[in-house]
């Protein structure tokens, strides 16, 4: 499981006084089980009063991800196998450039992969300045 909260480094992401806070946890290809439950116990072990925060919550199962992005095949975010070709060879093999001027690309389906978070939109950036500063 991983946790977030955003709000705690960009207070525009909440009301005045209130906190946003995102979780979610690996689940089988398609799976249609909730895992709500299971992911707020392992929350509340950690922040007993977290359930008495809630105000409201959005979940969205792996069928729900795949109909908001055809990309996300069975839910999965992380674009599919990250086996040790797709690493050196994903989505090309220039990696975050494009054949575009100034588009660059970034996320799950670039290295190093959906499960680095962070990362691949921090090379693609680096990239981009390298660019700029040529």
């Amino acid at each position: 499981m991983l946790l977030g909260q955003p709000s705690l480094f960009d207070p525009s992401r909440a009301p005045v006084g209130r906190h946003t806070v995102w979780a979610y946890c690996h689940v089988p290809n398609g799976s249609a089980e909730d895992f709500t439950e299971s992911i707020e116990r392992q929350i509340t072990r950690f922040a007993p009063d977290f359930r008495d925060c809630i105000l409201a919550r959005s979940i969205s199962s792996p069928a729900a991800l795949e109909r908001w992005n055809p990309n996300l095949i069975g839910g999965d975010f992380v674009g599919g196998a990250m086996d040790f070709r797709q690493l050196l060879f994903r989505p090309t093999p220039s990696l975050y450039r494009t054949p575009r001027s100034n588009l660059y690309l970034c996320g799950a389906s670039t290295p190093p992969g959906g499960g680095v978070h962070g990362m691949a939109g921090y090379h693609a950036a680096m990239t981009a300045l390298a660019r700029l500063t040529r």
